[in-house]
């Protein structure tokens, strides 16, 4: 495996749950209490590797925008 297959997961769970709710990942942004950006969210939908830190604030911010409670385990599937 090489190390670009290695750090790309494909499209994750986050990616579908956000267009169900349209939302765009300004939304998300917006919404959140913690610093992320725009391109942390994109780089999440699109299943670039990402630290634990990063999909918790993301998690945390999908979980402000839309009133639900998502685990990581329902936004990312790696």
């Amino acid at each position: 495996m090489t190390t670009e297959n290695q750090l790309n997961f494909g499209s994750q769970p986050i990616a579908e749950i956000m267009e169900k709710a349209n939302l765009k990942p300004h939304d998300l942004v917006e919404a959140s209490t913690e610093q992320i950006t725009h391109k942390m969210v994109t780089r999440a939908c699109k299943g670039r590797k990402l630290s634990v830190k990063v999909k918790l604030k993301i998690q945390n911010a999908i979980n402000l925008a839309t009133d639900k409670q998502y685990s990581l385990s329902d936004l990312f599937n790696y």
